[in-house]
């Protein structure tokens, strides 16, 4: 039994020791070295993930091939692209891996079943996808209405422990900056 998805679930809902176990039999473990994709552009998302161990980011292409990263995930957070989850249309995002990653994974049947067997399983979805509303709609807010520096210093906020993992073209990607505007914001922020 994997005891920290155990207990993220159970942070949610209330979970009997056979709904515990049910749900461990469900979620299979998959190894992804760094540079590994969760999910590509223009693939369905079938499964949704719990990160067990790594850090993945989520980006999408542009026509001119840059790639402008849109969100990271690290242990004990959840991984998909839910409208690509639910409906079963080709992603328009991808996931891949930052660091080598083990990722707890359970299919879209099996979670319909988690739903139904499990006895607050909906409640549990329903959290989830609220929680990541409210995500969302705050990501949106941000790129719309912050300039860089103040987006740098949510990133900073939500992402603090994450700084020296990441390559700093990815965090300025993030804030929606080039690599040397984000030195220009850094060297301000310290002086």
């Amino acid at each position: 039994m994997n005891q920290q998805l155990i207990d993220n679930i159970s942070y949610f809902i209330r979970l009997s020791e056979e709904e515990k176990e049910w749900i461990s039999e469900r979620f299979i473990p998959r190894h992804y070295n760094k540079g590994d994709f969760f999910l590509r552009e223009g693939q369905v998302c079938r499964e949704v993930g719990f990160i067990e161990k790594g850090l993945i980011r989520y980006f999408v292409t542009k026509e001119d091939g840059e790639d402008l990263t849109v969100d990271f995930n690290k242990e004990l957070e959840y991984t998909c692209n839910y409208a690509s989850f639910l409906d079963h249309s080709p992603s328009s995002t991808s996931i891949q891996c930052i660091e080598p990653s083990t990722i707890l994974c359970i299919s879209y049947d099996d979670l319909q079943l988690l739903y139904t067997h499990v006895a607050e399983g909906q409640k549990f979805g329903r959290l989830i996808c609220e929680y990541l509303y409210v995500l969302a709609i705050h990501k949106v807010r941000s790129m719309y209405s912050q300039q860089p520096e103040q987006r740098y210093l949510q990133f900073l906020d939500s992402y603090a422990d994450l700084v020296p993992r990441l390559p700093q073209y990815y965090i300025s990607s993030y804030v929606g900056v080039k690599p040397p505007s984000l030195s220009r914001i850094r060297k301000r922020l310290a002086r």
